[in-house]
Formats: structure tokens, C-alpha cells, sequence
């Protein structure tokens, strides 16, 4: 019988917080579209980034593991060569697999050189490129300063195709798509946050989220029968907070909602959240002009955002693929603008490691669940083996450290389902860890939050911890509190514990072993016989011929 679920569209948003939706609950921000999504799936409130920075989350979200396990822990950190990765699984279940957008993928050139494996050939390509067949790769910064691009590779098509439309300079990205112009027709650039209410000086039908999203269209146009999962990997609402017209003024400082902060928080700061609030990002957003500045071109952006995603929906229901293509809906992390002192992600509160996450399966089983919201605690490691799962295939639990989140999109609750989330961090290359004088190999953070708690570890100081129950805004840090001291202890036991589980052993199934136990002996280990009665009569009459002998 054919499957319900021909094609995966995997849709991932960069710096989408997950209460920036109107179906979850934003006041003024209204995003019909995502909306609409959400009524034909499930919506999962208790979503969790393994990490929240770009490269880091990426990575576990395309290999199905924790941090530690495949080990790269930063943006531009490579992933080792042998991290298999969608492609590597979705393939020989017969699904191609795609990329639009951007990976924040760095290639580990030196474990591809050791293996001989060449960047022009297929294998090398896929290795080099995360393990997907890129249609077009954009990790959409292409920025520059005195020490030359900050990624060369990037916005290198996008910037032919702008100069194509007539935006003509060395760098269109950030020249027209990513700056604004100043009244007296200078370049206002969209790096400076007092120029984000401004326009950018782009046709909004040229700008980087409609782009990505005529780029995926014209790959499903030309992808033809073969089942593909596409990987449309939008680059806003990332900063340069700028948007182009009509965008930039639909939203007004009157819009901006309250930063959710104290400042009994900034003064009992715990020395790991001093240290990023003391850095310029958290010092800028600490501002009320900048927020008042940044927001709303934020929200214009997310606008943005949701009308192209009406453009591509309505597009797949008229091409009658909406039938039989599962759509999932996410970000790679949040962006704090201004709470909790902070701008950026980074760290573990609500609004930087938690992502939104929206889930429609087309097909038969999956319509009890339509219009639902799961409060199940959600990792992004589970979007591996679901996809493998809907393609078909048994998701391989000795590399997937995730679950297949079918069960619940089919209206079941799952067995054993985790009572903790995971979500790490490696700050060893931003500026925090040199204002607190950090070694790189102690520059460890690690959260685990359940229903009521969450917890992180910070190697090197006392752990921080939020009574999400109590508080839900998490101001009040009672890491040092001693009345909390027996859940902080349940907590590192936790963390004991699922320190212990990350799957190393990834080149043989949990089956295969199982499989070889207790047949050494057939094939002629014999350990702990005295003497022939003590053995198999078979193994024992072959080692009791006396030679010569045939056989």
C-alpha cells in the first residue's frame, strides 16, 4: 500500500521566537498562515533547541544527536566526517533530500582529505554539504569588514540574481536587502539598530524570505514523482533587523510589549548570565530605544514570514500536493530583545531555547489530532526519526538519540515518554567566556528542564535554577537558595544519568548485537571448557580430529 506521506517539506525559520505567533498568543502580531498549519496538525508548546545558537542546533537537528555526541558545539565548529546526517537516512528509504536556505554547516576539510574524499564528487558533495543535494545554499550573511567576509560562500547567487534586477554594487545583500537609506539618500545600514524602522532599500518581492520561497517552489515544480524531503531553511527573522515596505511600519513602538525582566534579576545575577547581560549585545538590548526600534521591524519581519507562507501553502493546495506532503514548522532558536536584560540567544530562558513548532501530517491516522496543542516535553532530535519514520523506515535507535513524534500526531500517548528536556551550550568562543577568564574545555553549560523545573549546570560555578511553576518568567534564580538544595540534587542526578547515555557506538545496531550473543563459540572461541563434555558436541568434534584430515 503507498504511503500517505510522500514528501517532507521542512520548513526552519532563523531566530523565531515561539510565542512571536498569534496562535500563541501574541497580542498584536497576527500570522494567519502559520495559523492555519497549526488547525491542520499539532502544535507542541514545550519545544526545546538542543543548543541555542545557530550551528550548534543545527547540527543536532540534522543528525538526531545531542552536542556531545556529534561534537560540533559552535557556529563555523566543523561536523566530523562520518555524523550521518537526513540524507544519509532518508536516501535508502528511496527520498531525496534537499536543501533551499541555509545549514550554518562547516565542513571538516581535513577529515574529508584524510579519507580522500573529494568536494567535487557526490559523496564528498554530501558530506560537505551537511548531507543534503543543495539546490541553493544561503546562509544569507554575507557580511564584510577590514579582515575581508565574514562567510564568502554565502548570498553569492542571491547577490547575482539582485544584480540582475538592477541593484548594483559589490554587495547587494547588504546594500539594498540588508540597509536602509538615510533622508538624504546615504546608506543607512541594517547593522546599526537605530536604522531598523527604516525600509530596506529592496523591492519587498526581492527580498530575502520571498526569494527563498520562489527558490523552494521552483525545486517542487522540477522535482517530479521521486519522494523528496526539502529542507527550506528561511534566513529571517535573523538580524539585520530590517525589513523592507510595507513591512517596515506595520507594527509601532506602542506594539512593543513589556520586557519581561527585573532588576532584583540583574542584581543577583548568577556570574555566567552577568557576564553575557555585561556584553555589548545584552547592553544594547538593556535600551528601551532600541527595543522600541527593534521590535517592531522584528515583527515585521516574522510578518513577512507568514505571508510567504501563505503564498507556498496556497501554492501546494492548488498543485494538489498538500495531500500527500507532511509539513514541519520550526526555528533553530529564539532571540531574546531585551529580556531578561538580553539581546540575541545564547542562553536557557524561554524566549532563547525554545522553539516554535508546528507539525501537519496529511494522512488518515494523523486526523484525531488536528488542532491540537502537545504539551509533551520536545526535543529537536526528534524531527530525525520522524522523518524516517514517515518515510517509511524504523529510525536507528543506536545513532537517533530522539523519538518519532508520530505516536502523538496520531493521537496516542507514547510509553516512557522523557521527563526532561536536554539543551546545551559552549560558550568557549564568545566574548563572555573571556570576560570570566574561561579555560575553552570548562566553557560548559547544560539545561534540563521538566514540567515544573529547570535546571542548568555551569562547569566551574554554582547551577541556576527556575520554579517555572512559581515563576514563570523566570526571574528569580534559586540556584543558591539552600531550601532547594534537594532539587538541585534531584537535577544533577539527572544529569548523571543522561550523561551517561549519549550513543557512541554507532556502527552497529542494538538487533546486531543481540544477534551475536553467545555465538563466539560456534565459530570456535572456546573460553572456560575443561574439557570436551563442556561444549557444544559440534564444536567439540571438530577440535577433536586428529590431522591430517580433510575439510
Amino acid at each position: 500500500m503507498a504511503r500517505s506521506i510522500k514528501n517532507i517539506l521542512f520548513i526552519m525559520f532563523d531566530q523565531l521566537r515561539f510565542d512571536y505567533l498569534s496562535c500563541a498568543g501574541h497580542p498584536w502580531l497576527h500570522t494567519p498562515h502559520i495559523d492555519a498549519l497549526a488547525q491542520k496538525g499539532v502544535r507542541f508548546r514545550q519545544a526545546f533547541v538542543q543548543s541555542p545558537v545557530c550551528g550548534a542546533s543545527r547540527m543536532s537537528t540534522y543528525t538526531g544527536r545531542y552536542l556531545r555526541s556529534h561534537g560540533a558545539v559552535w557556529n563555523n565548529v566543523p561536523l566530523k566526517v562520518g555524523e550521518l546526517t537526513l540524507g544519509d537516512h532518508l536516501r535508502p528509504l528511496g527520498m531525496r533530500t534537499v536543501l533551499v536556505g541555509k545549514t550554518h554547516m562547516r565542513t571538516d576539510r581535513d577529515g574529508m582529505a584524510r579519507l580522500g574524499l573529494a568536494p567535487d564528487s557526490v559523496i564528498g558533495a554530501r558530506v560537505a554539504e551537511c548531507g543534503f543535494d543543495v539546490f541553493e545554499r544561503d546562509d544569507g550573511l554575507r557580511a564584510e569588514g577590514p579582515d575581508g567576509l565574514y562567510d564568502p560562500g554565502s548570498a553569492k547567487t542571491y547577490n547575482e540574481y539582485l544584480r540582475a534586477q538592477g541593484y548594483d554594487s559589490p554587495n547587494p545583500w547588504h546594500d539594498f536587502a540588508n540597509s536602509g537609506r538615510n533622508d538624504d539618500g546615504s546608506m543607512a545600514s541594517g547593522w546599526f539598530l537605530r536604522h531598523a524602522s527604516k525600509p530596506a532599500a529592496i523591492a519587498e518581492e526581492h527580498s530575502e524570505t520571498p526569494y527563498l520561497t520562489g527558490r523552494a517552489m521552483a525545486f517542487i515544480e522540477g522535482a517530479g514523482d521521486a519522494p523528496w524531503l526539502l529542507h527550506l531553511s528561511y534566513i529571517k527573522p535573523h538580524w539585520p533587523y530590517i525589513v523592507p515596505a510595507p513591512y517596515h511600519d506595520m507594527y509601532g513602538p506602542n506594539q512593543v510589549l513589556p520586557a519581561m525582566r527585573s532588576e532584583a534579576e540583574r542584581e543577583a545575577a548568577h556570574p555566567v548570565f552577568r557576564a553575557f547581560m555585561d556584553g555589548p549585545i545584552g547592553q544594547a538590548f538593556s535600551r528601551e530605544d532600541v527595543r522600541r526600534s527593534v521590535i517592531p521591524a522584528y515583527m515585521g519581519l516574522v510578518k513577512q514570514c507568514d505571508d510567504q507562507m501563505g503564498r507556498l501553502f496556497g501554492w501546494l493546495e492548488e498543485t494538489g500536493r498538500m495531500r500527500d506532503t507532511m509539513i514541519v514548522l520550526c526555528s533553530d532558536h529564539g532571540d531574546y530583545l531585551g529580556d531578561h536584560w538580553l539581546g540575541e540567544k545564547d542562553l536557557f530562558h524561554d524566549p532563547s531555547v525554545k522553539m516554535p513548532l508546528i507539525i501537519y501530517d496529511p494522512s488518515e491516522a494523523a486526523d484525531a489530532s488536528r488542532g491540537s496543542v502537545s504539551d509533551a516535553l520536545v526535543e529537536s532530535i526528534d524531527l530525525a526519526p520522524t522523518f524516517v519514520e514517515a518515510a517509511g523506515g524504523t529510525p536507528p535507535a543506536h545513532i537517533l538519540e530522539g523519538r518519532s513524534l508520530l505516536p502523538i500526531l496520531h493521537g496516542q500517548t507514547p510509553s516512557e515518554w522523557r521527563s526532561f528536556a536536554i539543551s546545551e551550550y559552549d560558550y568557549a568562543m564568545h566574548g563572555a567566556a573571556q570576560a570570566l577568564d574561561m579555560p575553552p574545555d570548562r566553557c560548559k553549560l547544560t539545561m534540563l528542564a521538566d514540567a515544573r523545573w529547570k535546571f542548568v549546570h555551569a562547569e566551574g560555578f554554582r547551577p541556576m535554577l527556575f520554579d517555572l511553576e512559581a515563576d514563570p518568567g523566570e526571574l528569580t534564580d534559586l540556584g543558591a537558595d539552600p531550601g532547594h538544595a534537594a532539587i538541585i540534587e534531584m537535577m544533577y542526578g539527572r544529569l548523571h544519568e543522561w550523561a551517561r547515555l549519549p550513543r557512541q557506538r554507532t556502527t552497529m545496531s542494538d538487533e546486531a548485537i543481540l544477534a551475536r550473543r553467545g555465538k563466539s563459540r560456534r565459530t570456535g572461541i572456546v573460553l572456560g571448557a575443561y574439557d570436551e563434555a563442556d561444549i557444544d558436541p559440534e564444536q567439540a568434534q571438530i577440535y577433536s580430529r586428529t590431522p591430517p584430515y580433510d575439510g
